[in-house]
């Protein structure tokens, strides 16, 4: 197990690059499987989740080599429907294989799916898109087992409880690009990965209209062809770059950072006192204003809404500005297991319902601290910059799941951060967390 050391105060400068989007390249590695012939993916962030993807691809048959430090050569000819549960049980994402296994195979074997427990996350959405396209699904002994020899085009409405679903979309555009037929998507998600994953499907031949919107129309074709895609760099790891330039009163410049998918963050960052320009179409400058932080507000909701996985770091970000945030949580209402740790640090922050309240402008205090969550994991360590003294965090292991080299990166733009192994972890720091 591993730690970071952060010691606190120092404004970030320089520039700064974002990797591929995890969240993109997942669902892309799926798609890879509705070809038969061989694909490349550049701008592959170096992740352990994406390790995992691959070792379960490899498990199921594929041909899959890293090629270069971004670059992944997947030739899945000879593949098996049955995914293997030591490693799916590992990352939620996992269920977007089961598209592309019913798209290509008419058939698919997927163990209920882990990963980052932060409410409840169930797939009904997926199934029943399935469901809706002549697939028998059934779920016996925590395995989803599908047999859709039959598959054919139908209406789907995706829409649920908080909105619409991003990985029960992707599996619907996966199965229905091969499935006879017109598959017209209802309430689809409409987040740049899926963007993304529409435009890797056009380029292996699919027939796909309404990309980017909430209503898709797919036009089933025969088979698909292998390709060159270049995966979309990471907009939650670019806004958490403009978060620690904003948190430690930097200034900052973002590769990678595109206004076109960051458009509610970069208004409640404006309102809040941080200027954020357009440079190029992808790099961001980040300044905080010279009155300094304000008090912010936002309600995390689908794309094109504030996103839920900046609420975290966001929160960090208001126990520095004056006065009184609030932050309200519309697409995962539990999502607040950084705040007892914030509050270990000297925050000020209440509870009610799914939002937080949060009083800024006391100063932060170093102090010994336990990751639950990838999102939470950055939340911290955004704090622990704006800190003062020294802040230990644990279980960074959640962080290794979705920011690529990311104390590098932070090291690169003047931050005091190191990785250590937790043996380092002061005896004193470790007994407060036991």
């Amino acid at each position: 197990m591993e730690v970071f050391r952060i010691r606190g105060g120092r404004k970030l400068e320089g520039s700064v690059t974002a990797s591929g989007s995890k969240n993109a390249a997942l669902p892309l590695f799926a798609a890879s499987l509705l070809s038969s012939e061989e694909s490349i993916l550049e701008n592959v962030p170096d992740l352990s989740d994406i390790r995992f993807m691959a070792e379960i691809l490899v498990e199921m048959g594929a041909e899959v080599e890293k090629t270069g430090p971004t670059t992944w050569k997947i030739n899945p000819s000879q593949i098996v429907p049955c995914a293997p549960y030591e490693l799916v049980r590992k990352m939620r994402a996992s269920v977007c294989l089961l598209g592309p296994l019913v798209g290509r195979l008419g058939k698919a074997e997927i163990p209920m799916p882990g990963g980052c427990v932060i409410g409840n996350r169930p797939i009904d959405l997926h199934i029943r898109a399935m469901q809706r396209m002549g697939a028998e699904v059934e779920l016996k002994a925590g395995v989803v087992q599908v047999n859709a020899e039959n598959l054919r085009g139908n209406s789907i409405f995706m829409g649920g409880r908080h909105g619409s679903t991003v990985t029960g979309t992707a599996n619907a555009i996966m199965a229905a690009v091969l499935a006879p037929g017109k598959t017209t998507i209802d309430s689809a998600a409409c987040e740049p990965e899926i963007t993304d994953l529409c435009a890797m499907l056009r380029n292996m031949g699919a027939n796909i209209e309404g990309i980017g919107s909430h209503m898709i129309e797919i036009e089933g074709v025969e088979s698909l062809r292998g390709c060159r895609h270049r995966v979309i760099p990471d907009r939650i790891e670019a806004a958490t770059y403009a978060l620690a330039a904003a948190i430690t009163g930097g200034e900052v410049c973002v590769r990678g950072g595109r206004l076109d998918h960051l458009g509610a963050f970069v208004n409640m960052m404006n309102a809040c006192g941080v200027r954020i320009d357009a440079q190029s179409e992808n790099e961001i400058s980040v300044k905080t204003d010279e009155a300094g932080l304000r008090s912010l507000e936002a309600i995390t909701l689908p794309y094109p809404g504030f996103p839920t996985d900046l609420q975290a770091q966001t929160c960090a970000l208001a126990c520095k500005a004056k006065g009184l945030s609030i932050l309200t949580e519309r697409v995962y209402p539990s999502r607040f297991m950084h705040v007892p740790e914030l509050l270990r640090m000297g925050a000020e922050i209440s509870l009610e319902g799914a939002s937080s309240i949060i009083r800024g402008g006391t100063p932060l205090t170093g102090a010994p601290v336990m990751a639950s969550d990838l999102r939470a994991s950055a939340a911290l360590i955004l704090a622990g910059l704006a800190a003062e003294g020294e802040t230990w965090v644990q279980r960074i292991y959640h962080l290794d799941r979705g920011y690529d080299a990311f104390e590098k990166k932070l090291q690169g733009l003047g931050a005091e951060v190191e990785r250590l192994p937790e043996s380092e972890m002061p005896t004193a720091f470790g007994a407060q967390l036991a």
